[in-house]
């Protein structure tokens, strides 16, 4: 959907009249509030937006949200979505997801949607357990964690969002933070604007029953350290000015090495972000940066061009168009063997 700037708007008119229901603390809270204050940025009119979500806590979404949206079923958000954009490519199309309705139940089809490349934007919520159905392990709880379904530790490697994405092709990827709100409107202007599928994971806290997962990259005191802010052009640099780190690559294996106040990052081989290599491998390693070894990267990991899946079909139809004529479905249904029931 094209942005029309001359179009205003405001935050108070994306903000439904419903009471919003999750519990206290909870992340979701600062996503909804910074997706309505980004949204009359984007100059799309309300009624050319359509919020799609699956089951969970985050699929309460596209209620609070005052535009079109559809609540589905379990995982299948990107199956509607992709429904919804093939025949109507002029809407903005936001799917809403968790960690567990996204990557479990409904990972094959958030994988077709990504690789097809449609223009849309998935929020993956991932707070590393299922909260609505009170705390069972998801596809990116941490090996061991004890829950109601794992009471003697999980023994599931965990899926990470990150390179689940990669590995489908996404042309856009991102990681944010809850907390963040600054960092959090960036990213997500920068998936609407992005032409094809944008996955964005979005690191949240759940209060109840896996509080403080991400604690070390919330909490402002120690985020400098613990995460790493990825900026197109500018070295991978982290950490206080006093204790500066940077992460090198060594035959393609990531390391950290110590900088002092007036070293050059950059004499020093630490590796300048690039969002635009047209293979994966470089977002690959970067995916691999996990704490407590590494700093958490956040921010576009990988921004390539493609064509999206709606304007090839697009072509395809216009093609069969011009070859065949507009055609007639009634002429069509009757035509060849027909059954009268």
């Amino acid at each position: 959907m094209a942005a029309d700037p001359a179009l205003k708007m405001t935050r108070k008119e994306f903000v439904s009249d419903q009471d919003v229901r999750w519990c206290p603390g909870c992340g979701d809270y600062s996503i909804l509030a910074n997706v309505q204050r980004v949204m009359p940025e984007l100059g799309v009119p309300r009624e050319n937006v359509v919020f799609v979500s699956g089951i969970g806590c985050s699929s309460r979404f596209p209620y609070y949200m005052n535009t079109y949206g559809f609540h589905t079923i379990h995982g299948r958000a990107p199956a509607f979505a992709t429904g919804i954009k093939a025949s109507r490519p002029e809407l903005s199309v936001w799917i809403v997801t968790g960690d567990g309705d996204g990557l479990s139940i409904g990972g094959n089809h958030l994988l077709h949607t990504i690789r097809r490349n449609i223009n849309t934007q998935i929020l993956l919520f991932n707070n590393q357990i299922y909260g609505l159905t009170k705390g069972q392990y998801s596809p990116t709880s941490k090996v061991g964690i004890k829950t109601k379904s794992t009471p003697q530790g999980s023994i599931d490697h965990p899926v990470d969002p990150i390179a689940f994405a990669i590995g489908c092709g996404a042309t856009f990827i991102a990681r944010t933070i809850d907390v963040d709100a600054k960092h959090m409107q960036n990213i997500l202007k920068r998936a609407h604007e992005h032409k094809g599928t944008a996955f964005v994971e979005i690191l949240q806290n759940c209060p109840v029953f896996n509080d403080g997962i991400w604690e070390d990259v919330q909490d402002r005191k120690s985020r400098a350290k613990a995460s790493l802010v990825l900026e197109h052009g500018q070295p991978l640099v982290y950490g206080p000015a006093e204790n500066r780190q940077g992460i090198v690559f060594k035959d393609g294996i990531p390391s950290v090495i110590d900088l002092a106040e007036d070293d050059d990052p950059i004499e020093r081989g630490v590796v300048v972000h690039d969002e635009h290599p047209e293979a994966s491998s470089y977002a690959g390693v970067l995916a691999t940066l996990q704490r407590p070894d590494f700093p958490l990267p956040v921010g576009v990991f990988r921004a390539v061009e493609k064509p999206t899946y709606e304007a090839m079909l697009q072509d395809q139809v216009d093609s069969a168009t011009a070859e065949r004529g507009v055609g007639d479905l009634s002429a069509l249904l009757h035509s060849g063997d027909t059954w009268r029931i």
